[in-house]
């Protein structure tokens, strides 16, 4: 059986453990955490091991990278590019009770897809992506690297999440439209027409409230190595 660690002890990390017990195809070794008073600990059973740079010593095992917040949802990004590991070390994790076409539809290295998940049909899940349960994500929609969409998330046909954006709980996407890189929009909006990058859009329909933080600016002005989805 191959070997997992989870890159995060928080709550999405711990809901990543809960989905890898049940996949079983991974022996889950422990979380890194960079929270030093954490060391030794664990966290639902699973013990953390130490700081995420141990990661580079445990060379055998796959990696997971479960951290980020509504507060800092680019730091998903910051990590994966510090560690600066090569992409056959990342775990594709996908919960035995989503729905994913394999036919017509991919999920990218990195990524988790939590329980009740559905992918309809023409579907593409970038890398590192966050998709916490019951999201429904209907035919040709693209979510891009980093994105994060939160439990409940409903997106039309053909909605694309550029880069590190992220969608709050019970969101509702319409059909055709763009959520802009490293845009946020609240729990529970309605967007009816395109978010522009960068910026907090919330209500229903969503409105602009303000710029994004600027963890998510600044990686909005980072170069993107690889280039997004296309």
């Amino acid at each position: 059986m191959k070997e997992l660690v989870i890159i995060g002890a928080g709550g999405f990390a711990r809901e990543t453990a809960a989905a890898v017990d049940a996949v079983g195809e991974y022996r889950l070794l422990g979380h890194l955490d960079d929270n030093p008073a954490l060391h030794g600990t664990g966290v639902d059973g699973v013990p953390v091991l130490g700081g995420s740079e141990l990661v580079h010593e445990l060379s055998d095992a796959h990696v997971v990278v479960c951290v980020g917040n509504p507060r800092d949802y680019a730091a998903r990004a910051r990590l994966v590019r510090r560690l600066g590991l090569p992409v056959e070390r990342y775990a594709t994790v996908i919960h035995p009770t989503a729905a994913v076409p394999e036919a017509t539809s991919e999920v990218g290295p990195g990524s988790v897809l939590l329980a009740h998940c559905v992918l309809t049909t023409a579907v593409r899940v970038g890398a590192h992506v966050a998709v916490m349960p019951h999201v429904v994500l209907t035919h040709d929609d693209v979510v891009e690297d980093y994105a994060t969409l939160a439990s409940g998330v409903r997106l039309g046909g053909a909605v694309r999440l550029e880069q590190g954006a992220y969608a709050g709980a019970g969101a509702l996407v319409r059909e055709g439209t763009t959520v802009g890189a490293w845009s946020l929009v609240g729990m529970g909006s309605a967007v009816l027409g395109d978010v522009p990058p960068g910026e907090v859009w919330a209500g229903s329909p969503a409105r602009r409230l303000r710029a994004a933080d600027q963890p998510a600016l600044d990686e909005l002005a980072t170069p993107t190595v690889g280039g997004p989805l296309t």
